[in-house]
């Protein structure tokens, strides 16, 4: 996440809750992208350094644990810029130029001059992120899809190019020597059938004769199944994987005035926000505008409390807050009430924790910096084989 400082209610349904539950079943990285941040808001440098901190605290205070997960700062690993450097070497332009966002947010932005090679280039920088760690998945909402699928356009393209040794017909023919002909033939076929259609099924088949000669087949080593996996996908050595995205369930919580959370418009709710604060923001919402009295009737789905309760509420209170609505039964604060009391209720644990963190200051830069050395230890790896790859090991 880009270090925007204390964290939100949209900030934790949106993303950190999928974060608090994957880490659980995933080897996980979490990172602070503080240049990530400059590319778009590069005159605001005093902001990030204020903003890094406040934001871990919500990570941590929400259950992320830097036990399960590696927790870091982008600008603390100076390898994700040099991968960055090195992906642009053989990049085309026009990868860049295409992707959705990077439209949008000229549109949106405006009144900032985007109109440099860093924010052009940082979907780029962001799959440098992903690629180093050799990262499976990468959970993402449906917006960032095509960030995940410019990453493994990327990372094909640098296995394409720099995984072929120079004597890779003859290693493959090596290999596809070892198997019974039978199962040559038919790796042969399925090679083929994927090269031309991009069938997935004819791809399945290809591994799974690699995966039989891995117990099958004397003499066999990891090397050869390496060298079999990357020919049948059209590369060679897989150097960089290429992630999946990790589509994970979202829920999107609006802002007090309906329009999409944000502190910037002034309608958020915080996460470490008081009880007194957290009730007298939620009193204060905008509702349903057919409600004008108390014995107006009202529509739910038009009122923004109602995204609320289908978050925080039960089934029972639901069918309760439906019914009073639209019969005017009940009035809009009576309606918020469950809100705010369960609103409360989930932050409690939160200001408990971050409290305690703020109490050390050391300790939560300790945490931060643990994590980065972890993290500079699979960084460091990766560009070896980078550098090797491209003939920079010399």
């Amino acid at each position: 996440m880009r270090p925007t400082g204390s964290m939100h209610l949209g900030h934790y349904h949106g993303a950190l809750k999928n974060w608090v539950r994957l880490q659980h079943e995933h080897e996980c990285f979490f990172f602070v992208a503080d240049w990530h941040a400059l590319t778009t808001h590069y005159e605001e440098r005093e902001v990030i350094g204020s903003s890094v901190y406040d934001m871990v605290v919500d990570w941590l205070a929400a259950g992320l644990d830097p036990e399960q997960a590696t927790i870091f700062v982008q600008s603390r690993l100076p390898e994700h810029a040099e991968l960055f450097t090195l992906l642009a070497m053989g990049t085309p332009l026009g990868w860049l130029e295409r992707v959705p966002t990077y439209k949008d947010q000229i549109d949106k932005l405006k009144d900032r001059d985007l109109a440099t090679y860093g924010f052009l280039g940082y979907p780029l920088l962001q799959a440098a992120d992903i690629l180093i760690y050799k990262a499976d998945y990468v959970p993402v909402g449906e917006d960032q899809a095509s960030h995940v699928e410019l990453t493994r356009e990327v990372a094909r393209r640098f296995n394409n190019l720099y995984g072929r040794p120079r004597d890779f017909e003859q290693q493959v023919a090596a290999a596809l020597a070892k198997l019974a002909k039978d199962d040559a033939r038919y790796y042969e076929r399925q090679r083929k059938a994927y090269g031309e259609t991009g069938d997935a099924a004819a791809l399945a088949k290809g591994e799974g004769i690699v995966r039989k000669a891995a117990v099958a087949v004397s003499g066999w080593t990891s090397a050869d199944g390496e060298l079999l996996h990357g020919h049948l996908k059209g590369s060679g050595k897989t150097i960089l994987v290429e992630p999946q995205a990790l589509h994970t369930e979202v829920a999107r919580l609006p802002g007090l005035d309906g329009a999409k959370m944000s502190k910037s418009y002034g309608n958020a709710i915080l996460m470490r926000d008081e009880p007194e604060v957290v009730t007298r923001k939620v009193r204060h919402m905008v509702t349903d505008p057919a409600r004008v009295r108390r014995t107006d009737p009202g529509n739910p789905e038009k009122c923004p409390v109602w995204d609320y309760h289908k978050i925080y509420s039960n089934e029972a209170t639901r069918a309760w807050v439906w019914q009073g609505c639209t019969t005017a039964g009940i009035g809009c604060l009576e309606c918020k009430q469950p809100v705010i009391d369960a609103i409360v209720a989930q932050q409690a644990p939160w200001r408990e924790r971050a409290a305690a963190l703020l109490a050390e200051p050391t300790k939560l830069r300790t945490i931060v910096a643990e994590g980065t050395e972890r993290a500079r230890v699979v960084a460091r790896q990766t560009m070896g084989e980078v550098r090797a790859a491209m003939g920079l090991d010399y």
